[in-house]
């Protein structure tokens, strides 16, 4: 059995399902105010959030995410004062008060999907997501390969933020410099290996 780690299942998503629509794929980016395990920049400069779970509890969790939850400052509430025994003042609050809608969308993203092995995955496991708008994509191993399935597309947001081309450069520079970092890193690797050889 194959030990699925989140890498495995962001390159099998970026290679087989995102690499002919998009522009520019950037894993673990923030861009967007919050952070997406994969952010894919299709040709249109739409954005694409792949959030890849490894577990069904790790599924769970996720609705929790500020990225689902639109807040909104309604101002203070009336404020409270607490006495001691000696009647001085000693604390003060005024809490803050919020209304707060569910989101169908993260903000900035066109489409949102779940990646994760199908092993994991249980038809009701579609009540725990936050979207009904959010599609998920399984995953198998195969022999020598990594097959994707989609077993609900995403519902793309009517209001989508579309990026501007200075926007595009600032994510494809960052997928840039993400690249240089990676070969560093393995070219560091190889010459610890050389050394402990």
């Amino acid at each position: 059995m194959i030990q699925w780690s989140e890498s495995m299942i962001a390159r099998a998503i970026a290679l087989q399902t995102l690499a002919r629509k998009c522009v520019v794929l950037v894993d673990n980016c923030g861009w967007t105010g919050h952070e997406c395990d994969v952010l894919a920049v299709t040709t249109d400069l739409r954005i694409i959030d792949v959030e890849v779970k490894i577990s069904r509890a790790d599924l769970k969790a996720d609705a929790k995410k500020d990225k689902w939850w639109r807040r909104t400052f309604l101002g203070y509430g009336e404020r409270k004062e607490t006495f001691n025994e000696a009647g001085r003042l000693i604390r003060v609050e005024r809490p803050s008060l919020y209304d707060v809608k569910a989101r169908q969308h993260p903000p900035k993203v066109w489409k949102h999907y779940y990646a994760m092995p199908a092993d994991i995955w249980k038809p009701e496991l579609l009540d725990c997501l936050p979207s009904p708008a959010s599609g998920v994509l399984l995953l198998r191993a195969m022999r020598s390969r990594i097959d994707v399935e989609c077993i609900r597309r995403a519902t793309p947001a009517k209001d989508a933020y579309k990026l501007t081309p200075e926007q595009v450069m600032d994510i494809a520079r960052l997928a840039n410099l993400r690249m240089w970092e990676a070969y560093h890193r393995r070219d560091q690797s190889k010459q610890q290996e050389a050394v402990n050889a």
